[in-house]
């Protein structure tokens, strides 16, 4: 059904596993298309009480496709490929299951966006974290800021994007971004047990408040996803991210001159 993802079902627990190994799980424009158009048929998916997203082989997720960003020959169409970052986040904010991200190597970029976006965050202690977009002259997107700012509020959002800087697990933890941290290689069984937990729970009461909760903010979230496609449509023609893209395929300091 999916070429870049796989969604398993197990009773009243589904996993969505993000499925590009060999590219460490980066988010082609194909990947965000299925992700959005997987997450929008879960909205409809009663049967499934508790959804686990996790990335297969040695990472969750390295963020953006830049190899794919960077091809000449099939230039990569940002103002599309945000209409599918926006209905992946979107539809994944208001997702009827209790949502838990398993991260296990690197969560960065709009991986990082799509984990925070989770209702409950176990990170294996090696993992690595990072709102990496400053990097490469790019704003955060797939409601980063927004899913940031729940979690740690305006003044600390600021301060993660504008550092970029990648964190530890238990970094992450201390400043709010993660609920769990666990030992090297499992995180997956964390996050089975933590979804057991919830299904010996009341389960509909805790959706019902998850649903109430997230009905009070989704208007705000179209806000930010809007505001995020013309920043970061804006961002992509800039020379600050020209020079980030550049700097990092050559393995090099970048030289910004705020342009």
């Amino acid at each position: 059904m999916f070429e870049t993802i796989k969604l398993e079902k197990h009773g009243r627990i589904g996993h969505l596993i993000l499925n590009r190994p060999n590219s460490m799980n980066a988010m082609s424009g194909k990947m965000m298309q299925e992700l959005a158009d997987c997450f929008e048929s879960l909205l409809q998916d009663s049967g499934i009480q508790v959804l686990i997203l996790r990335g297969e082989g040695r990472a969750f997720s390295a963020g953006g496709d830049i190899k794919e960003m960077m091809d000449p020959d099939h230039p990569m169409d940002i103002d599309h490929v945000m209409k599918d970052v926006s209905r992946l986040a979107k539809s994944l904010y208001m997702l009827p299951q209790i949502t838990v991200a398993a991260i296990h190597g690197a969560s960065a970029g709009l991986g990082f966006s799509m984990s925070l976006a989770c209702d409950h965050i176990i990170a294996e202690e090696n993992s690595k974290l990072a709102m990496n977009f400053i990097g490469i002259g790019l704003v955060p997107d797939g409601g980063g800021h927004f899913f940031l700012k729940e979690r740690v509020g305006v003044p600390k959002a600021k301060q993660l994007i504008w550092a970029g800087q990648t964190l530890k697990a238990h970094d992450a933890m201390a400043k709010g971004l993660v609920d769990e941290v666990t030992a090297e290689g499992r995180a997956l069984e964390f996050a089975e047990a933590y979804a057991t937990e919830v299904l010996a729970s009341p389960v509909r009461a805790k959706l019902a408040s998850k649903q109430l909760l997230h009905q009070l903010k989704i208007g705000e979230l179209e806000q930010v996803l809007a505001s995020e496609a013309s920043a970061q449509s804006a961002m992509r023609k800039s020379a600050d991210h020209l020079e980030g893209i550049q700097a990092f395929v050559g393995k090099r300091k970048p030289q910004f001159t705020g342009n």
